[in-house]
């Protein structure tokens, strides 16, 4: 009898010793779930940091987009004033040229003047030839018949001469005025088209620097553009972090909760096993000292042997009933179950020159998607790429995991939602930007961000 009562008391004391282990388990659970938040912090920390360089970078360039862009203003100010010179020019040349041609015209005529002259000129050249020069005077002169013809003819003479010299003189002087008139002019247009090209040489550099200030603008919007760009994915990964960190502290909640309840299950526990214990050991004592007695007072009779019956502590545990939602895959034994039925029309790799950082699994219909692991919603929202998401954050054996539901038609798990493995989180879509209705899913060791760095292929880790 006291040997059952030792084994009685060393079951008891095997079962409060595995209560009893169970808080450190619990304890090392919430060390991990403690350390995976400040490395989420850390990351925090560091997206901050990097949004805060990537505003500079931004402000950097607008700065200088803006100091281009005046540069461009003043170019266009001066490309502007040099047309209106060029346009100048072209009118002094315009004009230039048409008193070239009026010139041209009174050229003509002073050279039928001249070749008139010539004519003239000529034949006194070839009067003087045939007579001698003089002789032909002497012949005006002697052949008066009287003085008074005489004195006449003398001043015919005289007047003759004077007529030549004149032509001479007029001749020389319309020669000299026709060649500096024509040098005057083509001077004046010679200088009026260099003046022009020197003109239109000014205008094509500007126009040259205003090109290359446009290229310098277009250059620095498509770098602020694309900084914008990694802004914004910068600023989304914080948000997803501080929503993974809030995933995480919920989860320390959960677990301190846990560990609480266990602790009273375990005080509770100890107590029953002890009042048990004392009630048994109170009950065989009794039963030992009845047999004692019996024993004395009856030698001559067969002892009667009692038994005594103990009471014994049953469980039940009870699941809940799965609903069973039409074309939800079965729940897998594994680490993570598949998210949706379907077939998978994309793997991960590279996609359109750009990393496709997931699966996807199309299928029609309406298609339950459901949680790939046991989590808490770190995310639920709608997204410009994504469409409607939930990202779901995941700590297994101490390692932070996070999966991704993208382009679903309607989000069944709002944020901070505690959601169990095979549990409907919402229905396949072709929300966001997408082609056709699948379900984009993603699996990341340790957080998700903007880069998609921890991205490992879900189909090393789902059934197919």
């Amino acid at each position: 009898m006291k040997k059952n009562i030792i084994a009685m008391n060393a079951s008891i004391m095997i079962g409060l010793g595995s209560i009893l282990a169970a808080p450190s388990v619990y304890a090392e659970s919430i060390s991990d779930l403690e350390k995976q938040k400040e490395s989420i912090q850390e990351q925090r920390s560091g997206v901050e940091s990097n949004i805060s360089d990537t505003e500079k970078k931004i402000d950097s360039l607008q700065d200088k987009q803006m100091t281009a862009e005046d540069q461009i203003a003043a170019i266009e100010a001066k490309i502007a004033e040099s047309a209106k010179k060029i346009d100048a020019k072209n009118a002094e040349i315009t004009q230039t040229k048409k008193e070239i041609e009026a010139l041209k015209e009174e050229i003509k005529v002073l050279k039928e003047r001249i070749a008139k002259r010539n004519e003239v000129l000529k034949e006194r050249a070839l009067s003087f030839q045939e007579t001698g020069g003089d002789v032909n005077y002497l012949e005006v002169l002697f052949g008066s018949s009287s003085f008074g013809d005489l004195v006449d003819r003398v001043g015919a003479v005289a007047t003759i001469a004077e007529a030549d010299r004149d032509i001479l003189k007029q001749h020389e002087l319309d020669k000299k005025d026709l060649e500096e008139k024509q040098k005057a002019v083509e001077t004046k247009l010679a200088s009026l088209e260099v003046a022009k090209a020197e003109l239109l040489e000014i205008q094509k550099q500007q126009k040259q620097q205003k090109q290359e200030k446009d290229a310098l603008v277009k250059k620095l919007k498509q770098q602020t553009e694309k900084h914008e760009h990694e802004k914004m994915g910068l600023e989304e990964e914080k948000a997803n972090l501080a929503a993974q960190e809030k995933a995480i502290k919920s989860a320390i909640s959960l677990e301190h909760q846990r560990l609480a309840e266990l602790e009273a299950a375990r005080k509770k526990a100890a107590a029953e096993a002890k009042k048990r214990a004392e009630q048994e050991a109170a009950q065989a004592a009794a039963q030992a000292a009845s047999q004692a007695a019996s024993q004395a007072s009856e030698s001559k009779k067969q002892s009667t042997s009692s038994g005594y019956s103990a009471k014994s502590n049953s469980s039940s545990s009870s699941s809940p009933a799965s609903s069973n939602v039409s074309q939800a895959p079965a729940v897998s034994s594994g680490t993570f179950t598949r998210p949706s039925a379907g077939y998978v029309s994309s793997t991960m790799g590279e996609r359109w020159n750009k990393q496709h950082a997931g699966i996807d699994i199309a299928a029609s219909g309406t298609v339950p998607v459901v949680a790939a692991a046991d989590g808490v919603v770190s995310r639920s929202y709608f997204s410009s790429s994504y469409g409607n998401v939930i990202f779901v954050t995941h700590s297994i054996g101490g390692q932070q995991w996070t999966t991704v539901y993208a382009h679903l038609s309607s989000r069944q798990a709002s944020e901070g939602a505690v959601v169990a493995k095979g549990q409907q989180i919402g229905i396949m879509g072709n929300t966001g930007h997408s082609y056709g209705q699948h379900l984009h899913f993603e699996l990341h060791k340790g957080p998700w961000n903007y880069s998609k760095s921890n991205a490992v292929n879900p189909l090393n880790y789902i059934p197919n």
